[in-house]
């Protein structure tokens, strides 16, 4: 081999070692060793031929990379209703952009499969295209197990096949799967919602099929409860707990001993209170606020210690993280801890003395943390309050509740002064307050949805907001200046490109933005949402903001929280329902005791960045469950009401559609099919349908007056049928002129005066989910 062709293959075996790498001339040089100027020449020439023989690529920065044909990424596949997918990168940066897989370039990869990717087009640079791929194989699996309804076979096909039938999920992505029963496991009824374990996958020979055994039997579809049970179990959500786990947890007093009192501080003497939900069961903080007489405030915030009880390492600590959280859904709650302790010890009940975590906090006029000192206690809840309660003693003046709560009262109207102090200064530095009604569904005794109750937030509601943001930034602010390894809530920078969109989108609302979409502040966001309060621009603009920001997560970096502009923040006040804040308590704990020494941070260091990646997967899970129950109630409790008439709102619009709000907050969709007045074109810059003759206009936020046409309860669906209106806006010129600069489509007669469907997107009544603001995620960061 000549010493050309040695350089060749040096250069060659560096990027077949790691295909997605990018070098420049001197960082090959580098790698292969090159020595002096000659040398450095016949590299040039060698990485010229390489490149002109197309086995190595050069971009306009000059850097070297391996064809995209050549090239293999691995990455996690989201399959999209409508076939396609996108893979996200294993190791990604947040600006890089997931790959999209093309329908005959899935290789029959399913949801949440983990694969390996040919990169077959590469991202268009000033586009927001991203690169294209080809699913190469799949590495494993995502699903390893469905919960669909049963349909069995006649006794003829079972002896003629060997299977005893069919389950179909009745969730969207996996709905056009059929997965056949083998004989060797449970033998279901027809109708029966059934587990099943996958053993074979869809392949070129059965490419909608699978096959699987009978695992377990949740009861018949229309039974009480089998409708949340199903979903539960389709996102794996453990319900019940292991034998180990609830012996240890049975094995745990159920009142604080004196032993567990050595080495607190005992706050008991105290007048601290808990302020949650009416129908709250848990109770993992509580707080207390007084005047000092320098005029500064006194905050405590007592957390539940639950790492005391939860120790690292036990069947209970295990069972914990692999939950990562709770789940709270319409009827009922699966819990992250036994509720022996999350209703019981560790729960923060009046009267009776628990162990806390107390963050104690001196807080000046301006919303300063001047002081603060973080260490266990022993305190004794006063009063078990509610929200209602609080928020009629404080905003309604409620005579009989002030003379009930009397010694409380003036608390309770300092708090409110706090929290005055404390929001301001959120506000001045730039914090993004996304505020809307909640929902909550109402069921009777058998789970079905019965009515929706919209409420907002209260005072006391936003005062224990405000006090826990305190504390999770103090703590966060605490352990971080001292550089130990601890665990952060962090919500990111948006995307620059997603900004650019977003600031040249607000500009067709006459909205300037101070700054760069290259350097974007909090503030300058609040600023837009400040321009638009109250304005009928307001809910297409909140949520074209919200699209473009990141999802708030856990991470072993303190890189700060861009929503709440906020340098330091972790969650620390909800340790019976999130790991998370578990595991903070236990660093607290562990750096008090044994100090933050080399040797301590060695021992937590890389223990962290694993249970942030697992906490984050689960929050995520836990989060879609509880939106998939929250859709099937909504579409329950529309079940009686098709042919209704409503006032509502656009909540998105696609291609194929759009999403419609009620003032309930129930969401349906008008297909494309039924605008049959017009051919509308879909102007993805303004999120807009548009007619072709008629040029109405149709887009986020405007009012509409719609029909309940119907309802598919198994795909958690409602259609409705949009009605006549004089006052549907008309497309502006400029907008028009982005739909005649498009290619044309060929002539040929409306698809609705053949009968078929419009543009092949989707059948009627089995649309996809609306895209979903990346909000669900945040709330729970704004929240205790």
């Amino acid at each position: 081999m000549t010493q050309v062709d040695q350089m060749k293959a040096a250069i060659l075996a560096i990027f077949a070692a790691d295909e997605t790498q990018q070098l420049n001339v001197s960082e090959i040089s580098e790698r292969i060793g090159v020595a002096g100027s000659q040398g450095f020449k016949d590299l040039v020439k060698v990485l010229a031929e390489l490149e002109g023989d197309k086995h190595l690529l050069m971009d306009d920065a000059g850097k070297f990379r391996l064809p995209a044909s050549q090239r293999l990424v691995e990455g996690v596949f989201h399959a999209n209703d409508r076939g396609f997918g996108f893979v996200s990168m294993v190791d990604k940066e947040p600006s890089d952009p997931d790959i999209f897989i093309a329908p005959p370039n899935t290789n029959f990869a399913m949801n949440g499969d983990t694969v390996e990717v040919a990169i077959i087009k590469e991202a268009e640079e000033n586009s927001r295209r991203g690169p294209e791929g080809k699913v190469a194989k799949v590495i494993t699996r995502g699903i390893e197990e469905i919960v669909g309804e049963f349909m069995p076979y006649s006794d003829i096909q079972k002896e003629k096949t060997g299977l005893i039938g069919y389950i179909q999920s009745h969730a969207k992505k996996l709905s056009s799967y059929l997965i056949y029963l083998t004989d060797n496991g449970l033998h279901p009824q027809k109708g029966d919602m059934v587990q099943v374990d996958i053993t074979s996958y869809p392949s070129i020979d059965t490419p909608g099929q699978m096959r699987g055994i009978a695992k377990q039997v949740l009861g018949n579809k229309n039974d009480p409860g089998v409708d949340v049970l199903s979903i539960v179990y389709q996102h794996d959500i453990k319900t019940d707990f292991p034998e180990e786990v609830r012996l240890q947890s049975e094995a745990i007093p159920d009142t604080v001993l004196e032993t567990d009192k050595f080495g607190r501080k005992d706050l008991t003497d105290q007048p601290v209170v808990t302020i949650d939900g009416d129908d709250s069961k848990d109770f993992d903080d509580a707080v207390n606020v007084r005047q000092l007489d320098n005029g500064h405030f006194y905050l405590g915030v007592h957390i539940a210690d639950v790492s005391y009880y939860v120790t690292e390492g036990s069947p209970l600590d295990a069972e914990a993280l692999e939950r990562g959280t709770s789940t709270y859904l319409t009827d009922r709650v699966i819990p992250m801890l036994p509720f022996r302790l999350s209703n019981g010890i560790c729960s923060l009940n009046p009267d009776v003395e628990r162990l806390a975590l107390t963050c104690e906090m001196e807080i000046d006029e301006h919303g300063n943390v001047v002081d603060h000192n973080i260490f266990p206690s022993v305190i004794k809840s006063t009063a078990r309050m509610t929200y209602n309660n609080v928020n009629k003693i404080l905003t309604d003046q409620d005579a009989d509740l002030r003379d009930q709560y009397a010694p409380l009262v003036p608390m309770f109207e300092t708090m409110a002064e706090l929290h005055e102090i404390l929001l301001k200064k959120r506000h001045n530095r730039g914090a993004i307050d996304f505020e809307e009604d909640e929902a909550k569904i109402i069921v009777d005794e058998n789970g079905k949805a019965i009515d929706i109750e919209l409420r907002q937030r209260g005072l006391s509601e936003r005062m224990i907001e405000s006090f826990m943001l305190a504390a999770n930034e103090t703590v966060a602010e605490h352990y971080s200046t001292a550089n130990a390894p601890f665990l952060y809530r962090i919500h990111e920078t948006p995307d620059t490109d997603k900004m650019k969109n977003f600031f040249e989108f607000i500009t067709a609302y006459g909205i300037q933005v101070q700054g760069s979409s290259k350097k974007v502040t909090p503030m300058m966001l609040q600023e837009v949402l400040t321009q638009i309060e109250g304005q009928p621009e307001q809910p297409i603009i909140t949520t074209m903001l919200l699209r473009s920001m990141q999802q708030a997560h856990y991470s072993d970096e303190s890189l700060g929280h861009f929503g709440l502009a906020a340098e330091f923040y972790t969650h620390f006040t909800s340790p019976i329902r999130r790991y998370p804040d578990l595991m903070v308590h236990r660093l607290i704990h562990n750096y008090a005791t044994n100090g933050m020494t080399i040797e301590e941070k060695e021992k937590w260091a890389p223990k962290l960045q694993p249970i942030a990646e697992q906490t984050s997967l689960e929050e995520r899970r836990s989060i879609d469950t509880e939106r998939e129950v929250v859709d099937l109630k909504k579409a329950e409790y529309m079940l009686d009401k098709v042919g209704n008439e409503y006032d509502a709102v656009i909540s998105s619009v696609t291609s194929f559609g759009m999403f419609i709000a009620l003032p309930s907050t129930v969401e349906g969709l008008v297909h494309i099919s039924q605008m049959k007045d017009d051919y509308y074109s879909f102007v993805e810059s303004q999120l807009a349908l548009v007619g072709e003759r008629t040029h109405k206009m149709f887009r986020i936020g405007q009012p509409v007056r719609v029909k309940v046409a119907n309802v598919d309860l198994d795909a958690h669906s409602v259609d409705f049928e949009l009605l006549a209106s004089e006052e549907v806006p008309l497309a502006s010129a400029e907008i028009l002129s982005k739909i005649e600069a498009r290619p044309k489509r060929p002539t040929r007669p409306r698809d609705h005066e053949k009968g078929g469907q419009r543009r092949g997107d989707q059948k009627k009544n089995s649309h996809p989910r609306r895209p979903v603001a990346k909000k669900d995620s945040q709330k729970r960061t704004f929240k205790k």
